[in-house]
């Protein structure tokens, strides 16, 4: 199993992520997750991925299989887990006031895949992310935030800066560039 990419996204992080997972080569070595505060709204957003990705795309499912060049995105009202080559979904208390929430992905893929972790934060309002993105740059991962000067909404990434110092705040094109160049299958 390749690379493990975390990346968590709320308000004006869309045009982001699809700008990050269509830069995803087809042979891609990693397993993507993806962390959009939907709230209990209904979820759309894997079909929207899936306009110009290379990869499949889905909402994550309890007990699920982890497989490398797969993108997964967290289900409506339910935070998403990784335990060791499953996701794990729940419906537990709201983190930082969503669910679902970036920093039980973000830990959770820390503990369970170290230095094997790259950790993203773009565009959102609130802290969530931030101190997800620390526990994986503590326990040798990769850290990277959108440049907050960039983001629609700059509050993420500025929290995630705050909280620990990240590999690079970095336009979220060279993001995706690096992204690209570390997943190659």
């Amino acid at each position: 199993m390749g690379p493990i990419v975390v990346i968590a996204a709320s308000a004006g992080g869309l045009t982001p992520i699809k700008q990050i997972v269509a830069a995803l080569p087809a042979f891609c070595s990693a397993s993507v997750f993806i962390v959009w505060h939907t709230g209990s709204y209904p979820s759309i957003v894997p079909e929207i991925l899936s306009m110009t990705s290379h990869l499949p795309v889905g909402h994550g499912e309890d007990g699920e299989l982890i497989e490398a060049g797969r993108v997964y995105v967290a289900p409506p009202d339910k935070h998403m887990y990784l335990d060791h080559g499953v996701i794990r979904l729940d419906h537990g208390a709201k983190v930082h006031f969503t669910r679902p929430a970036a920093d039980p992905l973000f830990v959770s893929a820390a503990e369970a895949y170290g230095e094997r972790v790259v950790g993203i934060v773009l565009s959102g309002y609130g802290v969530d992310g931030a101190d997800g993105l620390a526990t994986v740059k503590a326990l040798g991962g990769l850290a990277f935030v959108q440049k907050p000067q960039e983001a629609e909404q700059p509050s993420m990434p500025w929290a995630a800066l705050m909280a620990d110092h990240p590999d690079a705040s970095l336009p979220v094109a060279e993001i995706a560039a690096r992204v690209a160049a570390l997943t190659q299958g």
